[in-house]
C-alpha cells in the first residue's frame, strides 16, 4: 500500500528531482523540468508549481538558500533540497519502483462503457486509434533512437517503458479489432441486437446482476 506523503502530489517529486540537482528557484525548477520531459512523464499541472514548493518548505523537505533580483524582476527565492527532503525523494522513489499500483485511464473507462455503441461503431472508433498509436509510436521510437545517441540508456528508461506500455495497447487494440470484424468476439449478436433494440438480452442481465467484475 503506498505511503501517505506529508507532500504527495507528483510535482513534489518531480521538484525534488530537480533540486537535487542544485539549488533552484521556482522559474528555474519549470524551466528544468519541461526540459527533461518530466510533464510527459507524469501529471503535472503548472499552475500548482509554487504552492507545491511552500508546502515543502513547510514540511521542510526544501528550504531557502538565497533571495535573487534582477533589474526590475519581482525578488526570487532560491531553494535547495534538505537531508529530509533527499530521503523523502529515495524513500518515495523506491515505493514507486516496487509497488504496483492499479492506476485509472480514460481507455479503461471507454472500455468499460463500449457496449452503448454498435459492435460496428466501435470497432470503426478502435480502427481510428489503432491509426492513431501506431504513427504516435512510429515517432516515439524515431526521437528515442535519435536522443539514445547522445543521451546514457539511464535517463532514458521511463520512454522506453512508455514504448513498451504503448506496444502493448496497440496489440490489444489490433486483436480486439479483429475479434470485432471477424465476428468472433464472444456475445457479438447479444450485444449488436442491445444496439439495435435497447433491450439487453437475459442472459448478459443476469450477469449484470450477478456482478461481472472480479473482486
Amino acid at each position: 500500500m503506498a505511503k501517505r506523503r506529508k507532500v504527495g502530489n507528483l510535482m513534489a517529486l518531480a521538484v525534488l528531482s530537480a533540486l537535487v540537482q542544485q539549488p533552484m528557484h521556482p522559474y528555474q525548477m519549470a524551466s528544468v523540468l519541461r526540459e527533461h520531459g518530466k510533464d510527459q512523464n507524469m501529471k503535472i499541472k503548472w499552475g500548482s508549481l509554487y504552492t507545491v514548493v511552500q508546502n515543502l518548505e513547510k514540511h521542510g523537505l526544501i528550504e531557502a538558500a538565497e533571495s535573487l533580483r534582477q533589474g526590475g524582476r519581482p525578488e526570487r527565492t532560491v531553494y535547495r533540497i534538505t537531508e529530509a527532503g533527499r530521503a523523502e525523494l529515495t524513500d518515495w522513489v523506491r515505493e514507486l519502483l516496487s509497488t504496483p499500483e492499479q492506476e485509472q485511464s480514460r481507455f479503461t473507462a471507454a472500455l468499460s462503457v463500449m457496449a452503448v455503441l454498435s459492435p460496428r461503431e466501435a470497432a470503426d472508433l478502435l480502427s481510428q486509434r489503432l491509426i492513431a498509436l501506431d504513427k504516435a509510436l512510429a515517432a516515439r521510437r524515431s526521437a528515442l533512437a535519435e536522443a539514445a545517441r547522445e543521451v546514457p540508456r539511464l535517463f532514458l528508461i521511463e520512454e522506453e517503458y512508455e514504448l513498451a506500455v504503448a506496444e502493448a495497447e496497440i496489440g490489444f487494440v489490433r486483436g480486439l479489432l479483429g475479434e470485432l470484424t471477424s465476428g468472433t468476439f464472444p456475445g457479438l449478436a447479444d450485444w449488436q441486437a442491445f444496439s439495435e433494440t435497447g433491450i439487453v438480452p437475459p442472459e448478459l442481465a443476469e450477469l449484470m446482476e450477478r456482478g461481472l467484475h472480479p473482486q
